[in-house]
């Protein structure tokens, strides 16, 4: 007999592994395969960005993961004379949603926790040591073919299945679903060391981008020792000859020796830019490295993974659970394809100052960049540079806050403080800072859609603010005002927010909330 699925998730990395921990806190039956039994256990993804820590808090995981990461140093970009050109860093506390807005991170535990919390849920089922070699699909479902590491295959079947499986995805090659070029196409070398305390106190205290035409680099600074180099590779150079172990150490004898570093790793890349043109084929979707590849340069590569699985898992629970349409599942694709392309431009634009190879160009690269900022560099929030939801599931009445992440602050509980989040949970929420435009019997749509009714008050306004459902209103009190100020920012009084945290649409009075919810509740029939 054929074992059945509600999805099955190829691939077992980062992006699979959040993937079947969100299928799998929704009670959905999940199969994930990956052919390898192990974690690879070398650093390759460096990065993430609060939003990411917030969806593994949503899973339990953020103090298991937490450990293993810490912030972001500040990124400086130097010109072709060595001067200051451009500054990246962080927004200063209170941070919007609760976590540091970026962390760099040692994927080998975060990916081992990853993988056993998953293992963990009732509904999962995890197979190591399969791959996917073969797949058809029907109607209703899809028929899987696996060949296990012995080379016994076996036939399982899905009603949806999820690509996680990295940039030669096999599901996307069966699915017949095709990359899209965005024309940036760089080879570089990767070297991680583990640094001693006297090699230490020799590197730079922040992150640098050396934006020197002779030979662009890229220093970034990792959890406790670990340093990460990412150096250019010439065009006359032969990549595989520059990661020899005495060519590793040639190149980086500007900042470190063997004396004072253990070479941890080194590997080399071609920096890419490609985004799948569909990312979905009837009852198959790709995520993470399946579906786009961007160049490194602002630590986003994990994050858009998450960010992905974070968009679909949700729609596929409403869909396989009849509560809407298959056409909910459009949405997915609409919505990650053009802010991966939004986004990838971005990262394309910060990747054309760091590789500049002429120098005459770089130097008035460097002119135009400090003439631009009046001859100050102001440091630029990295979050910044994260465009939001652009089309999709997002309200038909237009608003700069449709479609950005709704804030988690600080709340108040028991003489404590937790992150909102925490009480209020991640299904569909109206968050309100006047409980009057939600006051009232719970009515009859608001039950359908599972929405949640939150009431956060500013700290000075508390009455009662203790987190518990009083009139199916749970009332929660913030610490440090970044609910208010949001709110004041974008001149509404509630917004409706999605499982995922994006904000669907946000209201100024009660009948405008009432309008938001009837298009709501039309978009997820």
């Amino acid at each position: 007999m054929t074992e059945g699925f509600d999805v099955a998730v190829i691939g077992f990395g980062p992006a699979g592994a959040t993937c079947a921990n969100l299928l799998g806190k929704l009670g959905v039956r999940t199969l994930v395969v990956d052919k390898s039994r192990t974690v690879y256990d070398m650093p390759r993804a460096f990065a993430i960005d609060h939003e990411i820590m917030r969806v593994f808090q949503d899973l339990g995981l953020a103090d298991a993961i937490a450990r293993h990461t810490r912030p972001f140093a500040p990124s400086e970009y130097y010109g072709i004379d060595g001067q200051l050109i451009k500054r990246l860093g962080s927004v200063p506390p209170p941070y919007p949603l609760g976590w540091a807005p970026n962390l760099v991170f040692t994927q080998p535990p975060v990916e081992a926790a990853l993988r056993a919390h998953a293992a963990s849920w009732p509904s999962v089922t995890v197979a190591l040591g399969d791959e996917l070699v073969a797949l058809v699909q029907t109607s209703d479902h899809v028929t899987l073919e696996l060949r296990d590491d012995g080379g016994k295959t076996r036939t399982v079947e899905a009603r949806y299945v999820v690509g996680c499986d990295g940039a030669s995805s096999t599901v996307r090659t069966l699915a017949g679903l095709q990359y899209v070029d965005l024309e940036f196409d760089e080879p570089w070398l990767v070297i991680d060391l583990r640094v001693s305390k006297r090699g230490l106190a020799k590197l730079p205290e922040v992150s640098v981008q050396y934006c020197e035409p002779a030979r662009p680099a890229t220093y970034l600074i990792g959890p406790d020792n670990h340093r990460r180099w990412e150096i250019m590779v010439m065009p006359d150079e032969d990549r595989r000859e520059l990661e020899k172990e005495e060519n590793v150490w040639r190149l980086l004898s500007r900042w470190v020796s063997p004396e004072n570093a253990t070479l941890w790793r080194r590997a080399s890349y071609q920096f890419h830019a490609l985004v799948a043109e569909e990312w979905r084929s009837g009852r198959a979707f790709i995520a993470g490295d399946a579906a786009h590849q961007q160049p490194p340069f602002t630590g986003q590569g994990m994050c858009q993974g998450v960010r992905d699985v974070a968009n679909l898992t949700w729609k596929l629970d409403r869909v396989l659970r009849g509560k809407s349409s298959d056409a909910l599942l459009d949405t997915y694709a609409s919505e990650r394809r053009e802010h991966v392309r939004r986004l990838t431009t971005v990262i394309k634009g910060i990747g054309r100052v760091i590789c500049e190879r002429d120098p005459q160009v770089a130097r008035t690269r460097d002119e135009r960049m400090l003439a631009e900022t009046g001859g100050k560099v102001i440091t630029q929030a990295r979050q910044d540079l994260i465009p939001p939801l652009s089309c999709g599931l997002l309200s038909p009445f237009s608003h700069a806050a449709n479609g950005t992440i709704f804030p988690q602050p600080r709340i108040w509980q028991n003489a404590a403080t937790v992150l909102l989040d925490t009480i209020a949970g991640t299904g569909f929420r109206i968050v309100t800072n006047d409980q009057s435009i939600v006051a009232g019997p719970r009515d009859a749509t608001l039950a359908r859609l599972d929405m949640q009714l939150v009431h956060v008050a500013a700290n000075e306004d508390a009455k009662n603010g203790n987190g518990q459902a009083q009139d199916g209103i749970v009332s929660v009190t913030e610490v440090e005002g970044v609910v208010a100020g949001w709110f004041q920012r974008h001149q509404c009084t509630a917004a409706i927010v999605r499982p995922d945290h994006y904000v669907f649409g946000v209201a100024a009075n009660r009948g405008e909330l009432e309008r938001q919810v009837e298009a709501l509740s039309a978009a997820l029939a």
